[in-house]
């Protein structure tokens, strides 16, 4: 406010710099993370193994196929 006489400009208050929310959530429009439970499963066999927490599953080889496992 210019002369501290509540004249100041019109602006929208505590609606600025908010951004647009999104209902999905994640960045890449999935969930904002999967948690500890779940599984990595094989995208080309389809095998599916106990996801470990703090091993992110696409660093994991499938036991059959030896190709990478993905989070289901």
């Amino acid at each position: 406010m210019p002369n501290r006489d509540g004249m100041g400009p019109a602006g929208n208050g505590s609606v600025m710099g908010l951004g647009r929310k999104t209902a999905t959530g994640g960045r890449m429009g999935g969930a904002v993370s999967a948690g500890p439970v779940g599984s990595c499963v094989c995208p080309k066999c389809g095998a599916k193994i106990t996801h470990q927490r703090a091993e992110p599953c696409y660093s994991l080889t499938c036991p059959h196929c030896g190709a990478a496992m993905t989070r289901v």
